[in-house]
Formats: structure tokens, sequence, C-alpha cells
């Protein structure tokens, strides 16, 4: 199985659909204001959120940032060598207990840097509830090795131990 891309394997324009996707629970909700700090009541009271314009609990927009991220790195960045930059991120609809998020990143542009082992590839990830309602979009730029880099440090997976099959 795949996991990210080396600098040559990427195209512009290219699209990668992000599969699973994966259904919002109160709980996933909650544990991700508490473990953030997050006490906003329209997060975490029900009963408040019912004076609310949305009348119900919202999830909170960064769990389904967080979420789009996670879902992108088989495709994007499971093989990055950095992180560089998060140039936009919009919450467009929000997002409810019991919705399925699905995402999609698409190649926008990719560069070489100073350095002849790595590239720079810019991505646009969009996420969608289950019925195609268009929730969170973030630009990023990734750092990532061409295939050269990746076989100079011991090919897919380096550090990985040596299996005794006895």
């Amino acid at each position: 199985m795949q996991f990210g891309r080396t600098y040559e394997e990427f195209e512009v324009g290219a699209v990668y659909k992000h599969w699973p996707g994966k259904t919002v629970t109160e709980y996933d909700d909650h544990l991700f204001c508490l473990l953030t700090m997050n006490h906003h009541p329209l997060h975490m009271d029900a009963n408040y959120a019912t004076t609310t314009v949305q009348g119900k609990n919202v999830v909170v927009g960064n769990y389904i940032y967080s979420l789009l991220l996670g879902m992108s790195v088989p495709d994007v960045s499971g093989k990055a060598i950095a992180n560089l930059e998060i140039e936009s991120l919009k919450h467009v609809a929000p997002t409810f207990h019991g919705d399925t998020i699905y995402g999609e990143t698409t190649v926008l542009d990719k560069n070489m840097t100073s350095k002849p082992d790595r590239g720079i590839v810019y991505v646009e990830t969009k996420g969608y509830k289950q019925d195609g309602t268009l929730v969170c979009v973030f630009r990023r730029k990734v750092m990532v090795p061409t295939e050269t880099y990746v076989k100079e440090r011991g090919g897919e997976q380096p550090g990985r131990p040596e299996l005794n099959e006895s």
C-alpha cells in the first residue's frame, strides 16, 4: 500500500479522493474540545445550542480540519520532509454530530527547491458532508522528497527492523 508520494509522483491537476470517510460522533467532538481546551457551549452544551441559529451542537471546526488533514496523509504527506505552510483555511458550512466527512485533495502546483533531492507541492484539500455539502477548504505547501532522496535513505521504510522469519 502506498503511503505518501515522492516529488515525481505528484502531477499538477491530479485529484486524490481520500477513503474512507469518517462519521463524526458526539464523543469525537467533545473529546477534541476537551483536549484542546475549547469549552465553547455551542460545542459542549446541547441545551445552550438550542438557543443558537444552528439549533443544535456544532462540531468544532478545527476537528474537521484536523480530520481532513489526517485523511490526506496517505495520499499527500506520508513521505513529507516537512509541512511548511497552511496558506488558507475556510470553514464553509457547519458540521453536526452524525455527519460523515469525505475529503479530496487537488495538486495545484509543484516546484523543486534549491536542493536537488526535494520539492514543494502546493495542494488544496476540500471536505464534504455525506450530502455533498462543502464544509471546509484549506491550501498548504508540503516539502516532499525525490525518488533519489528516498533511495539514499534506505528505501520506502527507513529504520524499519528486519524481521526474523524463524
